[in-house]
């Protein structure tokens, strides 16, 4: 019985490494923009008020809350939010058919990931939001659980985009518009972030 030709390995062309580079960037900047976002958001819906958003692309982003009347429920939207606002924009993307959306699924499986992981792995050594949380209450559990529902959820978002980014045998070819036009938002997104969030 003879097999079927597996498609072979090939290596990405220029522009699709430009477009992953670019896109790795682009979204660990945006996701932070949305997760400090979250927690402004749980400032101003609990009566506190915000001092300070830190989103500077050569620092670790923070927002400073002050008064924060409940902080549990302010530290803990900045992930939430986080997690769920790029899901809910790339599930209506998806819906709306619009032709770019798996762009839209990358970020949020991004946003997942990342979260997840910042809460989860974080717990152990107490570090930033993660510290936080436990500080004012939550148990550890909560944030392993968090971790453990959002993690895999990004990875299987994940799951079959390679092709779209030029990798693996059934790699589609990277348009040059598409990457460059990614690279140019991530320049104009680190140049905006670098001068008005110092």
């Amino acid at each position: 019985m003879n097999e079927l030709p597996r498609a072979s390995w090939r290596w990405p062309h220029f522009p699709a490494i430009v477009l992953i580079v670019s896109a790795v960037l682009l979204a660990w900047l945006l996701l932070q923009a949305v997760h400090e976002f979250g927690h402004v958001l749980g400032a101003w819906l609990t009566g506190g008020t915000v001092q300070r958003v830190v989103l500077h692309p050569l620092n670790i982003s923070r927002t400073d809350v002050d008064p924060n009347p409940r902080p549990l429920m302010v530290v803990w939207a900045g992930p939430t939010f986080g997690a769920l606002a790029p899901l809910a924009i790339w599930g209506i993307v998806a819906a709306a058919r619009v032709p770019l959306a798996w762009l839209a699924r990358f970020f949020a499986g991004c946003c997942l990931i990342a979260n997840g992981l910042y809460l989860g792995v974080g717990s152990f050594g107490g570090i930033g939001d993660a510290g936080d949380i436990i500080r004012h209450g939550s148990p550890i559990w909560t944030l392993w659980l968090f971790g453990l529902t959002t993690t895999p959820a990004g990875l299987y978002l994940w799951n079959g985009l390679g092709p779209k980014f030029g990798l693996g045998p059934l790699a589609e070819e990277v348009s040059r518009p598409l990457a460059y036009g990614c690279l140019a938002v991530f320049v104009v997104t680190f140049g905006i972030l670098f001068v008005f969030f110092p």
